[in-house]
This record gives C-alpha cells, structure tokens and sequence, in this order.
C-alpha cells in the first residue's frame, strides 16, 4: 500500500519515509577562504617550524635555545616590556576618551574623533617616526623651542618609543571600546539608580564586569600591535632599543651574524609563543561574559 502523508502548510518541504534528513552543504561557500588560510598562513607556518626546529640539515632544538640566551632573550623581554606599556597606557587613555565621546551631547564631536581615530590608528612605518623626529627628535621643534634637550629629554629611548607607539594606539583602543560602551543598556544604569546605587557602584559591579571582555580584548589588540611593530622603531631608534623584531630582521639579512637565519625564524617562534599566551588568558573571559552584550 502506497504511503500517504498529512497535509502540510504551503512553503514548508514534505519529509517523506526512511527519516534521512537532507544534509546541508553551506560549509562550502567557506572552501575559498580556508584555501586562502592555508596558503596564506599555513605554509608560512610550517616553514617557520620547520626552520626554527632544524640545525645542520637535522632535526634540533638549538635554534630554539639560542633564540632564548644572550642578546636575543633581552630583545625578546624588552618587546615584551614595551609591548605591555603600551598596552596598558592606550587602554586606560582610549577608554577615558571614548566614555568621554560616548556621553558627549555633540554628535559633531563623536563623528570628528572615530573618524580622526580611524585615521590615526593606521598611521605607521617610517612617515610616523619622521613626524616625531621632526618634532621631538633632538632637533624637533618642540624639543629645541622648549628646550625639553637640557631637562633629559630623549625620543631615542624606551619611553620615547612607547610615547610614539601610543599616538596609534589610543585612537585604536577607542574604535574598539566605543562600540562596547555604546552596548551598555541605560535600563542597567535605572535599575541600579532606582536601588539606590551610586555611579561608582553601578561601574564596579556592572559596568566594569560586563566591559572586561572588550576591554582585555583592546588591551591584547595594542599588545599585538605594538608586540609587532617594526618599521617604526627601525626608522626611529636602530639598536638603541633592544626589540626582538629588530633581531629578527639583523638575522635574517645577516646585518650583524651570518647564518643565523634559522634563530630568527626562531625567534619568530617565540613571538608566536607570547601572543598565544596572551590570547589565551582573554578567550575565556570573553566566552564567560559574552552573555551580558547578547
């Protein structure tokens, strides 16, 4: 006898007998982009492992340790140093402005600074460190005009770099924050004035918890950031900075040692290391209070 199905609404797909439901194939809109990852970030990476773990033709470590002793250990720590700075001064900076922008009554003014901050976040390389020399170097204007050279002033230092990584930094702490200050719904604040809590309270035990997310996530975009830079620093202050990206660079175009190729993809290796530890401590965060912005 022949099966026979109940009516069903119009524009809704009859499922016949046998229960095999049809298998949806949308995963393969995704098959260019995960070609493009794998060549674009896969092969790289397999030649920086493979690179970083072989010495003399032969499968070894001592890349790895050379990159972790001596010179390169301290370029290493400095990056980190300079990189953690940065980091934290761009997020506290950028978040004061950006609370300041959000509150603001001025829409003028709130269009002017994320469209100066879009602007400035991507302003890098050696352009930005010729605006700094010629304006702080030791023959800036400002530094001669103010006489800043005779107060110990030096743009060729460590805090002269992260003063100059934090001109990119704090404009892009804030297109990252603004979007999650503007998440923070005013029934929380009512609710909480209506309890009779202060602002402090509303910000210690609302506002803050549920903003930790994003604001750990600018605080590792400006490590990132800063962790990688390059260009910059080259252009600005040489080897008076240790920074382990500019030891990667020696290595590789034999500036300094030769053959030492394989201990900057090493070193690479290590900065792999560092932002993974970085990105894992922020993962977890983020899915615990990815809840609260839904």
């Amino acid at each position: 006898m022949a099966e026979t199905h109940p009516a069903a609404p119009a524009g809704l797909p009859v499922r016949t007998g046998g229960g095999n439901r049809p298998r949806s194939t949308g995963w393969t809109g995704a098959l260019p982009l995960l070609a493009f990852v794998a060549l674009a970030f896969g092969i790289p990476t397999v030649a920086l492992l493979g690179g970083a773990f072989t010495a003399d033709g032969a499968p070894s470590t001592a890349n790895l340790t050379a990159s972790l002793q001596g010179a390169y250990l301290t370029a290493l720590i400095g990056s980190v140093k300079l990189s953690a700075v940065v980091a934290i001064g761009g997020a506290v900076a950028g978040t004061f402005l950006a609370q300041a922008v959000v509150t603001s009554r001025f829409r003028a003014l709130r269009e002017a600074v994320l469209t100066a901050s879009g602007v400035l976040a991507n302003f890098g390389g050696v352009p930005l460190a010729f605006a700094w020399t010629a304006t702080l170097g030791n023959s800036g204007v400002l530094t001669t005009r103010l006489a800043l050279g005779e107060h110990g002033w030096s743009l060729y230092s460590f805090w002269g770099l992260a003063l100059v990584y934090l001109y990119f930094s704090v404009p892009l702490m804030v297109l990252v924050v603004v979007p999650a200050l503007d998440g923070l719904r005013p029934q929380w604040r009512e609710a909480a004035q209506n309890n009779g809590a202060s602002a402090w309270q509303f910000w210690r035990y609302v506002g803050i918890p549920v903003l930790t997310p994003s604001l750990l996530g600018g605080v590792v975009l400006l490590f990132g950031g800063a962790f990688a830079a390059y260009a910059t620093a080259a252009a600005m202050v040489g080897t008076v900075v240790p920074l382990v990206t500019l030891q990667i660079a020696d290595a590789l175009t034999g500036n300094v040692l030769i053959g030492h190729e394989n201990v900057a993809l090493a070193l690479s290796f290590d900065m792999i290391m560092v932002a993974g530890l970085v990105m894992a401590v922020y993962l977890p965060l983020q899915r615990r209070s990815a809840r609260w912005l839904r």
